[in-house]
């Protein structure tokens, strides 16, 4: 591990010598599809403009710094707080277990553990507005719900803090409280966002026992990312969920183009007057493609790229259709908003994977899917690009790149080989 870690810092410093291409650092608003799209739930009150959305970490111009990949809806009012059993805009808990099957479907025992850059102080008490808004189960450190640790393993958080990354540590609580609400949460702060922090908070993760490790963050593809990739490759019976980005096809991010680990894509989740009640679509702002590095995995038999196709799997993400989440650090921290990107897709996917029982020992959860394609919502409609017409950026019946081999149809796909 001493060499792995040299390595890793060797190739930090060559990446900010070479100045790795990566996308601008701004962020800017931006309008999402379906300008007539209805706000999911009881509306609060109307849109004071047409919906937008926007990122909510930007890009670092640093090659080695990963940015979360949260987005926030950008043209409701925030509210700071809520009479008893209100709605918030945005989707609630119930949405959630609905559209992908979920009721019934129990978490008892299981953590899903969660990574993030810097610290959020609003955190636990922020977690526990969401959660008694929704009449969820109490979810503290007094009762052993929830652990904030630092990468290291202690309980002094990281001395940093960001606006944009707190509000990821809230999306993903509280996406993992929607879909499993009797799952344990490990929350994990690396000291900041650079690539050593970001691994050692995730190898701190599995030295905790954790079984299912949510991380909404990427990187843009590089050179001499396969030394991060033992990480995952060591790990064999722990499901790494990453984002796959919010770019559109063609960028991929690292470390979803990991063949060890579940890229997530997104999709736009909307009601519908059918037998499951809801209808899904590509989101268009979903990363997929072919990586740039990455060998395919013998699971994945796609023509589509000679390297790793992405995605695995997806789930919502579509800030336009996203989740209720309530945040009050920061700039972004203006109480109830709707968050999405598939920094919500990545966590809510985790934790069907913890809802569907430990992975199976020595094995890879990211093949777990293609082994039960029957088992997910096949999502058929929808684009997130050009790509000379083929499915790697335009969703048809089976496997594609921007949903891979679909969204959970309760929690079978997601189960391991012994089960």
């Amino acid at each position: 591990m001493r060499g792995v870690h040299l390595f890793r810092s060797l190739l930090g410093a060559a990446l900010m010598v070479t100045g790795l291409a990566v996308a601008p650092a701004t962020a800017h608003a931006r309008t999402g599809p379906g300008g007539g799209d209805r706000l999911p739930g009881a509306a609060v009150s109307a849109p004071a403009s047409p919906p937008s959305y926007r990122r909510v970490c930007p890009q670092s111009s640093k090659p080695d710094r990963a940015a979360c990949m949260a987005m926030v809806r950008t043209d409701l009012p925030r509210l700071k707080s809520l009479s008893p059993h209100a709605k918030p805009p945005g989707y609630g808990p119930r949405d959630i277990r609905s559209a992908y099957d979920l009721n019934g479907r129990h978490g008892h025992g299981r953590t899903v553990a969660i990574t993030v850059a810097y610290h959020n102080p609003n955190l636990e008490s922020d977690l526990a507005v969401y959660r008694r808004q929704f009449d969820l189960p109490r979810c503290t450190t007094a009762n052993g719900c929830l652990r904030v640790i630092n990468q290291r393993g202690g309980t002094t958080p990281p001395s940093g803090t960001d606006s944009g990354w707190a509000l990821e540590s809230a999306l993903d609580v509280d996406a993992v409280s929607a879909a499993c609400p009797d799952c344990r949460i490990l929350v994990v702060e690396a000291d900041n966002n650079q690539l050593n922090p970001i691994f050692a908070a995730i190898d701190q993760a599995v030295a905790q026992g954790a079984k299912f490790v949510s991380n909404s963050y990427g990187i843009p593809e590089f050179f001499g990312e396969f030394a991060f990739d033992s990480t995952f490759r060591d790990n064999p019976g722990v499901a790494f969920t990453f984002s796959a980005g919010d770019s559109g096809y063609g960028p991929t991010f690292y470390p979803a183009a990991s063949p060890y680990v579940t890229a997530v894509g997104g999709t736009s989740l909307h009601r519908a007057h059918n037998r499951r009640g809801w209808s899904e679509s590509v989101w268009p702002g979903t990363g997929s493609g072919c990586s740039l590095y990455e060998p395919k995995p013998s699971f994945q038999h796609d023509p589509l790229c000679a390297n790793r196709t992405m995605n695995d799997v997806s789930a919502d993400a579509d800030p336009l259709t996203g989740l209720a989440v309530y945040n009050t650090f920061g700039s972004f921290g203006q109480g109830w908003q709707v968050g999405g990107g598939t920094s919500l897709s990545t966590p809510l996917v985790a934790s069907v994977y913890a809802l569907a029982g430990n992975p199976a020992p020595g094995t890879y959860p990211n093949s777990y899917p293609y082994a039960r394609p029957r088992a997910f919502n096949d999502i058929t409609t929808g684009t997130n690009g050009s790509c000379g017409g083929t499915y790697l950026c335009t969703a048809v019946k089976g496997y594609d790149g921007p949903t891979g081999i679909g969204t959970p149809h309760g929690v079978t796909g997601l189960r391991g080989p012994t089960w």
